[in-house]
């Protein structure tokens, strides 16, 4: 059974201003499937989408248990 290593971003404790940068950067730097951590805050979700929208990326919950933890894939 192989494990597979997902990178991850955890936004806790980032700056609203500070996200799309590092959320950019990361995206380029890493290959998906990727896993990025926003907590509960709905405008830290918003700002995360508006960059993944600009590499035609989406974002979904990874379990519906815990919203605030979402997988990073392409826009197929």
């Amino acid at each position: 059974m192989s494990h597979i290593e997902i990178n991850t971003l955890d936004l806790h404790g980032v700056r609203h201003r500070e996200v799309r940068q590092i959320v950019e950067d990361f995206v380029l730097r890493n290959d998906l499937p990727l896993r990025i951590i926003t907590g509960n805050s709905v405008m830290m979700r918003n700002l995360v989408d508006e960059v993944l929208g600009q590499y035609d990326l989406r974002a979904e919950p990874e379990n519906y248990w815990n919203l605030g933890s979402l997988m990073v894939y392409t826009s197929d």
